[in-house]
């Protein structure tokens, strides 16, 4: 996208940067200032092995952030995918340290040392049609719910700690394979696929720039993805042109819904949906109830960083 071209509400930045960054701590206030000072919102990770986060801002606040974060030399060179919303989609700003900042959990694995074959997107769809390629969706079970590519393997994971057991479970499937694997922005694929080349499979290839990429350049009328992106933002979803989508999240618990299941007598905006309805209390439901009044009184004050939402 063009960062000189002006669009209206917000720009949305994801990015991340694998790097040795052992000076990360000392980089945390200075960063956490220059955004608060800009009026960005969002959440930035930093750790020894690089920066993650995604932020929000006006498009100038948001190309003068990626620009002082190229003048540190250990970052320079980030990933970076824009897109935009219409209202602010973060409540604060946060700057976290953090051990990894993709969390696998698995000691040693190093994206910087060993990791796949980088796929553009315009060449995406030929890699996942060859039948000798087994196709894995490395996001967790409640973000594939919503939306994936048509064949992609679904491993259930509640968590990406959760990914490196799969694989062992699967590894006798996966030899033998080309094994492509994609994520919302690139980086949980940077980590799996160094993960699974480090157990000696050996043809591993991995969507560059992610889901988020392959929606912002390759045509609806092409494309092999189906459903929407979760994103992890007020926006919930995206779809193709990265245009926002139409999945709400329940706010009881935290799970993106799709249109139709909203329509489950379940539902209730702000206290239930198909997938807590039957594990929370009544107790739960009517607290959740008055939260959501809250949200909804604030809302119509002006105050949309009520505490409830």
């Amino acid at each position: 996208m063009n960062l000189s071209t002006p669009a209206p509400g917000f720009r949305v930045a994801a990015l991340y940067r694998f790097c040795r960054l052992e000076r990360f701590e000392e980089i945390r206030a200075p960063l956490a200032a220059f955004c608060c000072s800009h009026g960005i919102k969002g959440t930035l990770l930093l750790a020894a092995e690089g920066i993650n986060g995604t932020v929000a801002g006006t498009g100038e606040a948001i190309s003068e952030l990626i620009a002082y974060l190229e003048t540190i030399p250990e970052i320079a060179g980030l990933e970076v995918k824009y897109s935009d919303a219409a209202e602010m989609p973060f409540h604060r700003m946060k700057v976290r340290l953090k051990r990894e900042i993709v969390t696998m959990g698995v000691e040693g694995i190093d994206p910087l040392a060993s990791v796949g074959a980088y796929v553009e997107p315009s060449d995406w769809n030929a890699l996942i049609s060859d039948p000798a390629t087994i196709l894995i969706d490395t996001r967790n079970d409640y973000e594939v719910a919503i939306g994936t590519f048509s064949g992609a393997v679904d491993p259930l994971t509640k968590s990406f700690r959760d990914f490196p057991g799969w694989v062992e479970d699967h590894r006798s499937e996966l030899e033998g394979r080309k094994v492509a694997m994609f994520c919302t922005g690139g980086i949980r694929c940077e980590k799996a696929t160094a993960y699974v080349k480090s157990i000696g499979i050996d043809e591993v290839f991995h969507l560059k720039g992610g889901i988020l990429k392959y929606l912002e350049e390759v045509p609806a009328e092409d494309s092999m993805w189906e459903g929407e992106c979760f994103v992890f933002d007020e926006r919930v979803s995206v779809s193709h042109g990265l245009v926002e989508g139409e999945a709400e999240l329940c706010r009881a618990c935290r799970r993106p819904l799709r249109p139709d299941e909203k329509e489950s007598p379940h539902y209730q905006a702000g206290v239930s949906c198909p997938h807590c309805y039957e594990v929370r209390s009544d107790e739960d439901r009517e607290r959740y109830a008055e939260r959501h009044r809250q949200v909804e009184l604030a809302k119509r004050r002006g105050n949309s960083r009520h505490i409830g939402s």
